[in-house]
């Protein structure tokens, strides 16, 4: 599998993702939305970091499942029910991503919504990864 990211300096500089992803590779894996659930079905976590460090967890969890690595991400949404919060908490939530899945972002991008499934979740993680 091939990985290129892709930031045209005619964009700002991408800072926690890739404006784009080109990525050559002969399986596609799709990946649910996750959010701070635990082994139970219960959501965890008190705070915005603490969830998404869940979700991204659990994200990563069922990528690794499908025998890919953080590295074979091309596309995460992060769904939050307050962006504000988001933007407030981006240097944490910065350091978790890099910490759970290191500096290869793929593209990304933040989307508010009025609620998740699970009225206790703040945020939820989807994606798609490209494994070799």
């Amino acid at each position: 599998m091939s990985t290129e990211r892709v930031n045209p300096p005619d964009l700002s500089p991408p800072t926690g993702f890739s404006h784009a992803v080109v990525v050559t590779g002969t399986r596609v894996v799709f990946l649910a939305g996750q959010t701070a659930l635990d082994t139970d079905g219960k959501v965890i976590g008190d705070t915005l970091p603490a969830q998404f460090e869940r979700a991204l967890t659990n994200l990563l969890t069922a990528l690794r499942a499908a025998g890919g690595t953080p590295a074979d991400l091309a596309r995460v949404t992060v769904y939050a029910t307050d962006v504000a919060a988001y933007r407030t908490h981006a240097p944490e939530l910065g350091r978790l991503w890099r910490e759970l899945a290191g500096r290869d972002y793929p593209a990304m991008a933040v989307v508010e919504v009025v609620r998740l499934w699970d009225e206790e979740a703040m945020v939820e993680l989807d994606g798609f990864a490209v494994l070799p």
